[in-house]
C-alpha cells in the first residue's frame, strides 16, 4: 500500500492506521491516495482523498458499443468508414 498517512497522535499503531484505511477502500470499493487521521478522545475523524479513476470513452458506432475499433474485422471497420457523418454547425445561436 502507498498510502500518505497524516495522524495527529502517536498512540496509533501501523495495524490501526491500515484498518481504517482498508475499511474506506472497501466500504467504496477504491484506492486510497492519503489519509488524514484526526484522534480526539473517543472520536476519530477520517479525511481522505481517492486515487483518480481511469476514463474510457463509449461511442455507439454502426449498432455497437465500442469504446475502439482496433478489435474490429475488416468488414466491420469498412462497414463504419462508409456510413454518413452529420455534422452540427452553426445552430447554436444566442437569443
Amino acid at each position: 500500500m502507498s498510502i500518505a498517512f497524516t495522524v495527529n497522535s502517536a498512540d496509533i499503531s501501523e495495524k490501526e492506521k491500515l484498518a481504517y484505511a482498508d475499511y474506506l477502500q472497501k466500504k467504496h470499493n477504491r484506492k486510497l491516495e492519503s489519509l488524514d487521521i484526526q484522534i480526539d478522545g473517543d472520536f476519530v475523524d477520517l479525511h481522505y482523498k481517492f486515487e483518480p479513476v481511469g476514463f474510457e470513452r463509449i461511442r455507439r458506432i454502426t449498432g455497437y458499443l465500442v469504446g475502439t475499433m482496433d478489435h474490429w474485422n475488416s468488414a466491420k471497420a469498412a462497414e463504419e468508414a462508409d456510413r454518413v457523418k452529420h455534422e452540427i454547425g452553426n445552430s447554436l445561436e444566442r437569443i
